[in-house]
């Protein structure tokens, strides 16, 4: 426990600004990128992730954190807020998700994603949302269970081939 303590000092978190863009975008890439998927597939969606991370950032549909150590940028995540029309038990007019959650290699297995998610987690509570969502990868997955999400029933059509990665 006090080792954990310890760890948990050595990082801090600030909110990310449209100024972090280029470190947001990294992590992306390299989270699809160690997910196993080719360059030529992560590229249109980074495309797409700084188009919309450009208006999403400044209007607080997006809001980003990022991880530090010293000086360092080490991890980051975001969290879209969504805008939907609701269902029983969140009528709300909108829906938190978190996405790109991700931590450079050399600074895994000390805290610092569970400090990120908790950071997230924080914000949709004290928001007033009565749940989040996340898409895990098979990484992230063992985190988010301890952190108390469980598997919901969504399903997905794809309209056009789909390629997974090898």
């Amino acid at each position: 426990m006090n080792e954990y303590r310890l760890q948990m000092n050595e990082f801090r978190l600030r909110p990310a600004t449209l100024d972090d863009l280029e470190h947001l975008l990294h992590h992306r890439t390299a989270m699809f990128t160690e997910m196993g998927f080719s360059p030529e597939d992560v590229r249109p969606a980074v495309s797409a992730a700084r188009t919309y991370l450009t208006h999403a950032l400044p209007s607080g549909s997006c809001r980003a954190w990022l991880a530090l150590h010293e000086h360092q940028i080490i991890g980051g995540g975001f969290l879209v807020i969504n805008d939907w029309p609701g269902v029983p038990g969140c009528i709300g007019p909108q829906y938190p998700w978190i996405l790109n959650v991700y931590v450079e290699p050399e600074f895994r297995r000390r805290g610092v994603a569970r400090l990120l998610m908790n950071q997230m987690i924080d914000f949709c509570r004290n928001s007033g949302f009565p749940f989040v969502s996340l898409h895990p990868s098979a990484d992230g997955k063992p985190l988010y269970e301890k952190l108390g999400f469980v598997p919901t029933d969504e399903m997905r059509l794809y309209f056009k081939t789909w390629q997974t990665p090898s």
